[in-house]
């Protein structure tokens, strides 16, 4: 990732999703360096003065956590986080190494893990974006899109996720997924368009 780390801010918009999460520490870190007045930063955790962080969240840095966002009780933001603005992390949520645009919402219990998330989603309780393989051990994220297979090089990726999409209590996306804007996916719904290692 050498060639991502010496690149423009302005140029990672070129780079594919499972790059810009693989590198979502650096980049935070470029990014709190560029952060106005309206920010408090601390310990490499970044909050604006319009965020709300409710007692017993923890915020890992690095992460940024934009205006009117608000962080439940038991959530946890770690790893290399960026949420744009009026994001929600509902109580008892994990958010790790992932981009959140602005009014994206995790309820509660909710685990989203190297993944970048449009505006306006949402996630209902106990909704999953898992960035693992458990089942092929040491296996890169390969999934199918459009007809391709394609190879993130990554052993965690979680997904794409269009503006608009909504999962449903207890949706499962598996890693390596990509979301239509305005997808639905219903409630205990699986969606995997993952490849397993014989089929490659």
């Amino acid at each position: 990732m050498p060639a991502l780390a010496e690149s423009s801010l302005a140029d990672l918009a070129a780079e594919p999703p499972w790059a810009l999460t693989a590198a979502a520490g650096d980049i935070v870190r470029r990014l709190l360096v560029r952060l106005g007045e309206d920010f408090a930063v601390a310990d490499e955790v970044a909050l604006h003065r319009s965020a709300r962080v409710e007692p017993g969240a923890v915020l890992k840095g690095p992460v940024i956590v934009g205006p009117l966002c608000v962080i439940g009780h038991g959530a946890t933001v770690r790893g290399g986080a960026w949420l744009e603005g009026a994001c929600t992390i509902g109580p008892g949520a994990e958010l790790k190494a992932s981009f959140l645009f602005a009014g994206t919402a995790l309820a509660h219990f909710n685990f989203v893990g190297e993944s970048v998330i449009g505006r306006g989603v949402n996630l209902e309780a106990g909704a999953v974006i898992a960035n693992h393989r458990n089942e092929w051990p040491g296996a890169t994220v390969v999934f199918r899109h459009d007809g391709a297979t394609i190879d993130t090089g990554c052993p965690k990726f979680g997904a794409l996720v269009g503006d608009g999409a909504r999962l449903g209590a207890n949706a499962v996306v598996a890693p390596g997924a990509i979301l239509a804007p305005g997808t639905v996916v219903p409630r205990l719904g699986l969606v995997d368009h993952g490849v397993p290692p014989d089929l490659r």
